[in-house]
């Protein structure tokens, strides 16, 4: 495993973007198993498109300008979704009512629909994974194999990592409705921006 891939990868993974930001506002509202849960979601969310890198359908999503824009506007939605989602909740705190289960099932649907919803992923491992398997490399599918799992790890730890300090000063913060208020304002504020971001990004 080279140190120029472990370090590519750890740039992009914690970068913020969609599945940052959902951790960080699941950590705040729900505590830090959900963020863990969130985490495990946006992770999963990776398998989608580290198996079309493999069999080629990130290259058709490049090439086809009516499959991309299909996927991106699916996107787009969903996120334009989160954010008012972010907007409806009231109070200092909404009260899961669920059993934590079923919850946390929730969570990580939700997680991992944030990720296989954004074609850009699918186009990043086509294009980002391949630079480092080497032209003589005699088992290229499983080499692929071990860089996406590496990625994938990579992902979720940094992820959790991230919910687990926004859960740790969530008792500032869930008390406070004003500052509860705000917070969701700036969670729909990114989640809407990214859905913009999306929307004018091309193939």
């Amino acid at each position: 495993m080279s140190f120029a891939f472990l370090l590519t990868s750890l740039i992009v993974v914690a970068s913020p973007g969609t599945g940052v930001l959902y951790t960080l506002a699941t950590a705040l509202t729900r505590g830090g198993r959900a963020a863990i849960a969130a985490a495990f979601g946006c992770t999963l969310g990776i398998l989608p498109a580290m198996g079309a890198a493999m069999v080629g359908l990130a290259a058709v999503l490049h090439t086809s300008a009516l499959a991309f824009a299909a996927l991106k506007w699916l996107g787009v939605a969903y996120l334009l979704y989160m954010a008012w989602q972010s907007l409806r909740e009231q109070g200092a705190l909404a009260v899961e009512t669920r059993p934590a289960s079923a919850a946390d099932a929730r969570v990580i649907v939700k997680g991992f629909l944030i990720n296989i919803l954004n074609p850009k992923l699918s186009i990043f491992f086509l294009a980002f994974l391949p630079q480092f398997i080497a032209a003589d490399e005699a088992h290229p599918l499983a080499r692929m194999l071990e860089l996406s799992a590496t990625f994938m790890l990579m992902t979720f730890v940094v992820f959790v990592l991230y919910g687990l300090f926004a859960a740790k000063v969530r008792d500032h913060v869930v008390s406070r409705p004003k500052v509860m208020a705000w917070l969701r304002r700036a969670f729909a504020g990114g989640f809407a921006l990214l859905g913009a971001k999306l929307a004018f990004a091309e193939r």
